[in-house]
């Protein structure tokens, strides 16, 4: 199971009275305390600062010639490619920095070169390339006459490739944001804020925003040629750099806060006119309308990642961003969505897999997690490895050891991600048989440099690359074992004493009175939120939750389940209104009952209309008084009655080392439930003999002793069915239902509905006593998927499935708050 979040609350500074009042000046609607307080933690401390940081017209950005010589160089050449109208072609990369990059390009030096004429772009495949230049590529670019290669968001530390690229006569200029290398490499120039110092407006520039400077200085040298202005590229700017997640100062929040708007006065337009057609379509199937960060970071910039993690080739995306056919984009448009909805079910198939390794691991003696699979698809390793590592408060690595082709690693960003360094960095043998290299991605957490941990270990891969954050990795299947020793070791004897744990930290405590338009609107002073200024993330403390319900959220044709969500009312002392929200990925029935803590973020939902929470973490109260009832109705202590054997198959071992007293008469439950329902069955069972036992020691125990299941795919399962029932017809042999349960795997309830997709191919069945008989009237039909019973049955199958994968791995914190709720009389419905 995993371990118990730690929960913190930032210490906070009572800011002065006049950096109060200026703080209340910009807003109005409120108090300007909360906003103060978090604005002056964030060092934000003179009236200068606080006037750029909140009014980007007071905020003097810095000019692109920042850069120096190499910004000189660079556009030097490019005014020699115009002069002599060369061929030039953009080299991009796979993630959303990446292609908002190439976009910005495309579209910005279109303005001065004809597009598919003279410039080109190139865009990497995730799944058959890695990161940055390679020789392949390059010669393509070579017999296509191109004279210069313009990289964004990749190419500092790609010396070979360069060398490479000028024997053939092209020169490289690189705008890039990531590792430097130790010495210039032989390019025409290049454009990297990491050359500034920390302190540096440019510094956490993101590729995105690289590419803009190069751009508004090829404005600033040739500036009667363009014919849209500069600014039409901000709201791309402002994806790019939200998306990757890099810290929101200097010129980055300046780009943001002009690129946001830009976006939102965009989508406000009727669709045949809208700039960005393509854009304007992502916002309406994710249902935002871009006024907020979060309709990027949890809206675009997914869906743009999805492409390149599902397909390989997310080309297409930057005709999507910049092409203003509007038919031509909503297709395009559709294509991204159905590649995100893919990419929901694959990173939760992946997540569910790697619960249950986590199960074999003893995390109080593991400091790195790393954990392998043959069928992980690699393109959302990273998303995975980001959500394990916030849960167990460890660095995690995960490894797809499936046939490869010639990628080898795979550092994405997107919602879980990082922005920052990445340096790739082969081994000096011979390339192995991809067929024998693992690869995959790492993600860190509570501080640790995960980049430095895998460079330690260089000697054992073959090509690695990444930041403090995240990194990506390959290596041969043989050497995992040593690798994971070795980066666990090297973790420990750095950790010293340290624990690591799973840990939240709330900023401000506030009440339930407190939240609302007033709080929303100065909290939206610090917006755009990002790295270095995060949403504000609110501790309240002894509330309770109302009119909970949950919902499955199905993909786009109502077929597969892809996640669930609880919406709730929040209520606590400081007033009579409750206030609503939002809980991810839980069910209501993970909701404590009676008195709790939460920490939470306070959100606008745009598509509802309203102001509501969104849940972080949840916990029972430290002064709930759940269990402080008397008298001879007072509910049962519930910690020796329910038993947590999940992990081990031991019972009776196991049992008296949890205190179980009579094993022998314990209630053990090996079937994994299917719904709440059928767990209360046993719970209501075990607490009515406990009620009637004399003594604690009497007392019946529940065991709960059901193991992780080992799912058949639905259509095989569908397949077997058809087999069993056409040798059953031809055999003429009686089967009870428990048999076709037991050999097929499913619950009465789906083997209803497989009866009768059967009785639309053709078959009949009749019940004799406890029997079933089968009889197969030869047709035309097949067992067609496509087939709508067998649609139903399909989809009953994968909602029973996901059901047993959420009641293998439910927090026995969860069951015992069901089972107290019955023990109290409470009634709970399932929705």
């Amino acid at each position: 199971m995993l371990e118990q979040q730690q929960w913190t609350i930032a210490a906070t500074e009572q800011p002065p009275e006049w950096f109060i009042q200026a703080v209340r000046q910009h807003t109005p609607a409120s108090s300007g305390i909360y906003a103060a307080q978090l604005l002056w933690k964030r060092g934000i401390k003179d009236n200068q600062q606080l006037t750029a940081f909140i009014n980007y017209k007071a905020y003097q950005p810095a000019s692109p010639f920042e850069f120096g010589q190499e910004m000189h160089l660079a556009i030097a050449r490019l005014q020699q490619a115009y002069n002599a109208k060369e061929k030039i072609a953009i080299w991009g990369d796979f993630d959303a920095d990446g292609i908002t990059a190439t976009s910005v390009l495309w579209d910005g030096l279109g303005q001065f070169f004809t597009q598919n004429t003279q410039l080109f772009y190139y865009i990497p495949n995730r799944l058959k390339e890695s990161h940055g230049l390679n020789n392949q590529g390059i010669d393509n670019l070579a017999n296509q006459g191109c004279k210069s290669i313009v990289t964004c968001d990749t190419g500092s530390t790609n010396i070979e490739e360069i060398i490479y690229a000028k024997q053939l006569g092209i020169d490289v200029i690189v705008t890039d944001h990531h590792t430097l290398p130790t010495e210039r490499p032989p390019v025409a120039a290049i454009i990297n804020p990491r050359y500034f110092s920390r302190e540096h407006q440019l510094f956490n520039l993101s590729g995105v925003a690289v590419a803009y400077k190069l751009v508004e200085a090829l404005y600033q040298t040739l500036p009667n040629v363009a014919k849209y202005p500069l600014e039409d590229l901000l709201d791309l700017v402002a994806v790019g750099l939200i998306a990757d997640l890099v810290q929101l100062s200097g010129d980055c929040r300046y780009l943001a806060q002009l690129g946001i708007q830009r976006l939102q006065a965009d989508f406000q337009q009727p669709p045949a006119v809208r700039r960005r057609p393509g854009v304007g379509r992502l916002l309406e199937l994710c249902q935002k309308n871009g006024d907020r960060p979060t309709d990027i970071s949890f809206g675009l910039g997914p869906r743009i990642n999805a492409v390149s993690r599902i397909q390989g080739d997310a080309s297409f995306c930057v005709e999507l961003l910049t092409s203003r056919d509007a038919k031509r984009c909503h297709e395009l448009a559709e294509v991204t969505e159905l590649a995100n909805t893919r990419r929901k079910s694959l990173q939760k198939d992946v997540q569910a897999q790697v619960a249950q390794k986590l199960t074999q691991l003893d995390l109080s003696t593991t400091s790195v997690i790393v954990l392998e699979d043959a069928q992980w698809p690699a393109g959302v390793l990273g998303l995975v490895a980001g959500q394990i590592a916030q849960e167990t408060g460890r660095p995690t690595i995960l490894l797809s050891t499936e046939g490869l082709g010639t990628g080898d690693w795979e550092l994405g960003t997107g919602n879980q991600g990082q922005g920052g360094i990445i340096e790739e960095i082969s081994s000096q043998s011979p390339i192995p048989n991809p067929q024998s290299l693992a690869r995959g991605s790492a993600r860190s957490v509570n501080s640790v440099d995960l980049y430095q941990l895998v460079k330690d270990q260089a000697h054992l891969l073959h090509r690695f690359g990444g930041h403090p954050f995240a990194a990506g990795l390959s290596l041969l299947v043989e050497n995992i074992p040593l690798f994971t020793a070795a980066i666990n070791q090297q973790l420990r004897q750095s950790l010293g004493s340290t624990t690591l744990t799973p840990t939240v930290q709330a900023d401000l405590t506030v009440t339930v009175a407190d939240l609302g338009k007033e709080l929303f609107l100065e909290f939206k002073v610090l917006e755009p939120c990002g790295m270095g200024n995060p949403v504000p993330k609110l501790l309240i403390q002894n509330c309770r939750f109302e009119n909970a319900w949950h919902r499955n959220q199905q993909d786009w044709q109502g077929k597969k389940v892809q996640y669930i969500k609880t919406e709730f009312d929040i209520r606590d002392d400081s007033g009579k209104s409750a206030f609503p929200g939002l809980w991810w990925g839980h069910y209501k029935d993970e909701l404590p009952i009676g008195r709790c803590d939460c920490i939470a973020e306070l959100d606008y939902n745009t598509f509802k209309k309203r102001y509501e929470i969104r849940l972080i973490a949840v916990r029972p109260s430290v002064d709930s008084a759940l269990n402080t009832r008397n008298g001879l109705n007072a509910p049962l202590p519930l910690t020796p009655l329910i038993l947590d054997l999940r992990r081990n198959q031991k019972y009776s071992e196991q049992a008296t080392q949890d205190g179980l007293n009579a094993p022998l008469t314990a209630l053990i439950l090996e079937d994994c439930p299917t719904s709440w329902d059928n767990l209360r069955l046993w719970l209501r069972r075990c607490l009515m003999t406990s009620r009637s036992a004399s003594t604690l020691d009497n007392q019946q125990q529940l065991a709960i002793a059901w193991s992780k299941p080992k799912h058949q795919p639905p259509n095989q399962i569908w397949l077997t069915l058809v087999g069993i029932a056409k040798y059953l017809s031809r055999t003429s042999q009686p089967v009870t239902r428990i048999q076709l349960l037991d050999k097929i795997g499913i619950s009465d309830q789906t083997l209803l509905v497989g009866i009768k997709a059967l009785k639309s191919l053709g078959f009949t069945v009749k019940r004799q006593d406890n029997d079933l008989q089968f009889a197969w009237h030869s047709s035309d039909r097949t067992e067609n998927l496509a087939d709508a019973a067998v649609t139903k049955f399909l989809a009953a199958i994968r909602e029973e499935q996901f059901q047993q994968q959420y009641f293998a791995d439910v927090p026995l914190s969860t069951i015992m708050a069901i089972a107290l709720s019955d023990n109290q009389g409470i009634s709970i419905k399932n929705c």
